[in-house]
């Protein structure tokens, strides 16, 4: 039945990766296939073909076999982690119906009637009617059913991207539990589709029918079918095991398994997570996410578009890093780090609330991007290093609140995401959280994660417990500087938290006097 190394295959935004993990978490081989995140045919859309996701798949595992050293026969079984809410159309047959409505879409459907009757009236009694709306205008199947009535009646299976390739793979409309992070209607306390009845079916009307079977983290979705064996070349009836989505693999793979540990990620979207094993709202009304652990939950706090705002200083400010980069053949990121080194703890007063995109309750659909405290003393060094903080501000304000929703004190940190890669970022981080921020043995903790859950699902260790155990590690750890800590706290408690509240009365006058960001 084959070898005892796990394959893991991250399907991401830009890229699907196809990553070989011996049974102790060593990276034996990596392939990569990049692609477009995506394709705009209008302005706000954000769509992929389906297909390219698969044939990525099946060419970033053909590069295994042919250039990463690693036989086919060796492989004990698999396990497939994806980027979250992404969803795709199929007909009876699992042919997709269109492109892939992909997380990143910006479109809504505006004119719903809203949710009347007595559940209407709890909804504004509980100050939540915005979030229910938000929901509802967010909601792709209201989009399908609203503006692409013919297509929508010949759907047959509703499911995301890990439900598609899930199903490529074992020839089942199967998916993971811990992978249904999107507008559905999903019930987060039990783990489960919601029962009928419940208020999610009436905000996203979808047939019970087109949804796929859920599957528990270590559970077997299928085995890999002659089909998908021709397409990946990896042998026919090797296991498939159900992981979890691509966050929470993250947090799994960084070894963040006791709620004490909160991983942060500094990725497209930054987040902070810490795996709780009873359901607990960070956010009233706004429930955890399913952690790749069975019956477990991720508690998560998002900052839209986190790392984004690195793109966008290179972009507006770093071109010479960028030029410089290219000649040296280093990234821009590593010559970056060089502007962080001029500049002290705090950047000298110039802060950034890093709100690019607004959120559903915290921050608000109101809520704007802010850089306040400019001086003549402040150079792009300063505007690079105060945007770092102000996403480690933003984490660590949504650590504070996970902390008191849970009551669980957290006392260490690991730093995963490209923003991991910087020494002097996972500093920061230290400094400015006060904990001690580790990075992981390996950057590829999505995909780790997924073999954690694999390892478990084959057999090869007894338990989630075990396996994290066996499989993580730290390779270094930042303890904070105490005069920057001071500084940050200052900062933290008297500046940074007082913002938003300060902030959000303009917000809002410029949300009635323009229209941006929409209301539902």
């Amino acid at each position: 039945m084959g070898g005892d190394l796990i394959l893991a295959l991250d399907v991401g935004t830009q890229s699907t990766r196809a990553l070989v993990f011996d049974p102790r978490g060593t990276p034996v081989a990596l392939s990569r296939v990049a692609y477009e995140p995506y394709l705009a045919p209008r302005p706000g859309w954000a769509e992929q073909d389906p297909e390219l996701y698969w044939r990525s798949l099946g060419e970033a595992c053909r590069g295994l076999w042919s250039h990463g050293g690693v036989e086919p026969s060796s492989i004990a079984g698999v396990a497939l982690t994806t980027q979250r809410g992404t969803v795709v159309s199929l007909d009876a047959a699992g042919r997709p119906l269109r492109p892939a409505i992909t997380w990143l879409d910006q479109r809504r459907t505006e004119g719903l009637p809203p949710i009347g009757g007595p559940l209407g009236l709890a909804f504004r009694l509980l100050g939540v009617r915005e979030t229910v709306a938000a929901f509802q205008a967010d909601a792709e199947v209201n989009w399908l059913r609203t503006h692409e009535p013919e297509l929508w009646a010949r759907t047959r299976h509703y499911l995301l991207l890990s439900g598609f390739l899930s199903h490529r793979l074992t020839g089942r409309f199967v998916d993971s539990s811990a992978c249904q992070v999107g507008y559905l209607p999903f019930d987060f306390r039990r783990l489960g589709w919601a029962r009928p009845g419940d208020w999610k079916w009436r905000v996203a009307p979808i047939d019970p029918a087109l949804l796929p079977e859920l599957v528990d983290p270590t559970g077997r979705l299928g085995e890999i079918t002659a089909a998908a064996a021709e397409a990946t070349g990896i042998p026919a009836g090797r296991p498939v095991i159900a992981a979890a989505a691509d966050k929470a693999c993250e947090v799994l793979g960084s070894g963040a398994l006791d709620p004490r540990i909160a991983c942060l990620s500094y990725g497209t979207t930054a987040t902070v997570n810490t795996i709780q094993r009873r359901y607990v709202e960070a956010v009233p009304l706004v429930p955890p996410y399913p952690a790749a652990v069975p019956k477990a939950y991720s508690l998560e706090i998002q900052v839209f578009r986190g790392y984004w705002l690195v793109e966008w200083f290179k972009r507006q400010f770093g071109r010479p890093e960028v030029e410089r980069a290219a000649e040296l053949g280093v990234t821009p990121e590593a010559l970056l780090d060089e502007l962080l080194a001029d500049v002290p703890a705090g950047s000298l007063g110039l802060t950034v609330l890093p709100w690019w995109s607004p959120g559903i309750r915290i921050p608000g659909p109101e809520a704007k991007g802010a850089i306040i405290g400019f001086g003549d003393v402040h150079t792009r060094a300063h505007v690079y290093r105060a945007i770092l903080e102000g996403l480690a501000h933003a984490l660590r304000e949504g650590l504070e609140r996970i902390e008191r929703r849970s009551g669980i004190a957290v006392t260490e940190l690991r730093v995963s995401g490209g923003g991991s890669r910087s020494p002097a970022v996972v500093q920061l981080t230290a400094d400015l959280f006060g904990l001690p921020a580790a990075r992981p043995h390996t950057p590829e903790t999505s995909g780790l994660g997924a073999a954690i859950d694999a390892a478990v699902g084959l057999g090869l260790h007894p338990s989630i417990e075990a396996a994290v155990e066996a499989m993580t590690r730290v390779a270094d750890v930042r303890q904070p500087d105490p005069a920057a800590r001071a500084v940050y706290d200052e900062l933290h408690r008297r500046v940074y938290r007082r913002l938003y509240p300060r902030l959000r009365p303009l917000y809002e006058e410029i949300r009635a006097i323009t229209g941006y960001p929409g209301a539902p």
